[in-house]
């Protein structure tokens, strides 16, 4: 009988823990990739169903009203030379009326006017100003379909058969005007081109929009100069001593700040002591940059710490100041690193609701903003307020300005991603 050696042994020791190994690094390999493959599905998932929720706002259901523009309806006079006080409503309830000669009946007729929208009016309104030669003639016009009956012909399999809130009367209108061709589908252009409404087919992201991107674009102009100056100071310029310490642990526990403080710092002191307007962009600007500036110090730091030492002692060895050093050499091999700690500071800022809350750009505005002290809003806020809302037509809005949202991200991360590849290849 033969004995093992003792190298023979260790062999074989050897070979079942490699194997062991072997087998746990298979199955860490595989938890990865499986939790990877999940998430992934998860987000696939949830941008399906937005996406699915979003599509009935990209259209939108017009109506054909034939519009008697009868001078005594709209109690016009010859030789008036102002138009903008007429009696509009009467021209629009009464050219509906005409349409429907078989109505009768204060409800019914109420019921008549309420298939078209509150708008309508204000069409016939700029029709005469523009074309006041109209007078005494009878014109088609195109208007907005009512938010419920526009959900009910998006959602409805038989047209003329009730649903939730439209009844059997109102069905029937609404398959007498679709029978004569008078309704039409159509892209949703205003959802792009209007400000907010509380008639949810009235109702566009314009507003919002232009307060985001010009939120943001405070926020970048405030956060991102502030931050690289401070990480390059504590990087390349400041004593490493007690207080610099202190400043370290202050930046890194504010980057742990909720946003909401954030927003009670600006509602105490950017409006009630320096008192800056409410609702701007300007002060949902600043109070964004005071919580996005903790991140992008922090990222800026690494990035610049990251930088070899040797690009400093060549710059040093040919001559150049501390102050050349750092901005002509350090800095453009840093910036790559500063701008990803850039996009997600920004990203981070995008998303938030709580602190602009507070500032009072949870305000209700229609008016397009046109600078940054305007009164405005923003996505977040806006996506939020239409949540709230109980019109069923603002459910499809509010999914529809996700996706808008989500399209603002993708496209700022782009511009930050292609000037990062730029500094990378210089």
């Amino acid at each position: 009988m033969t004995k093992k050696t003792p190298e023979r042994d260790n062999t074989a020791i050897i070979k079942a823990g490699l194997s062991k190994r072997h087998r746990k690094e298979t199955i860490f390999r595989t938890m990865g990739l499986t939790s990877l493959v999940i998430g992934f599905c998860l987000v696939l998932f949830l941008l399906s169903d937005i996406t699915h929720k979003a599509i009935p706002a990209f259209h939108q259901h017009w109506v054909k009203l034939d519009v008697n523009y009868d001078a005594e309806w709209l109690g016009y006079e010859a030789g008036d030379s102002s138009l903008e006080d007429l009696s509009y409503r009467t021209v629009f309830r009464k050219s509906v009326y005409q349409m429907f000669p078989e109505v009768s009946g204060r409800k019914n007729k109420r019921k008549v006017a309420g298939l078209f929208t509150t708008n309508a009016e204000f069409k016939i309104r700029e029709q005469i100003i523009a074309n006041p030669e109209l007078i005494g003639t009878t014109k088609p016009l195109w208007v907005r379909i009512d938010d419920d009956v526009d959900v009910y012909l998006k959602e409805t399999q038989n047209i003329g058969e009730p649903l939730i809130r439209i009844d059997e009367f109102e069905a029937s209108l609404v398959k007498k005007l679709y029978d004569s061709n008078r309704i039409e589908k159509r892209f949703n252009f205003e959802f792009f081109t209007s400000g907010d409404s509380r008639e949810p087919e009235l109702a566009g992201v314009k507003g919002a929009l232009m307060g985001t991107a010009l939120t943001m674009l405070v926020t970048l102009l405030l956060s991102f100069p502030l931050g690289v100056a401070a990480a390059i100071y504590l990087e390349e310029f400041a004593p490493k001593n007690r207080w610099t310490d202190i400043i370290e642990v202050n930046i890194n526990n504010l980057a742990a700040v909720p946003s909401i403080i954030f927003g009670l710092l600006g509602l105490a002191v950017i409006i009630n002591i320096f008192g800056l307007p409410r609702s701007a962009p300007l002060v949902g600007g600043i109070v964004l940059s005071l919580m996005t500036l903790p991140t992008i110090i922090i990222a800026s730091r690494a990035s610049i710490k990251a930088v070899p030492p040797s690009i400093r002692e060549a710059a040093f060895g040919i001559g150049a100041s501390k102050v050349q050093t750092s901005f002509g050499h350090v800095l453009p091999m840093a910036m790559p690193g500063i701008l990803t700690g850039t996009i997600i500071g920004l990203a981070q800022a995008l998303g938030e609701t709580a602190p602009l809350l507070m500032i009072g750009m949870v305000a209700f505005i229609v008016d397009v903003p046109a600078g940054v002290t305007d009164a405005a809003t923003v996505m977040p806020v806006q996506i939020f307020l239409w949540a709230d809302s109980p019109e069923r037509a603002f459910l499809a809005k509010t999914s529809a300005a996700i996706l808008v949202l989500l399209g603002f991200l993708f496209a700022m991360n782009a511009s930050a991603s292609y000037l990062r590849r730029r500094f990378e290849s210089n």
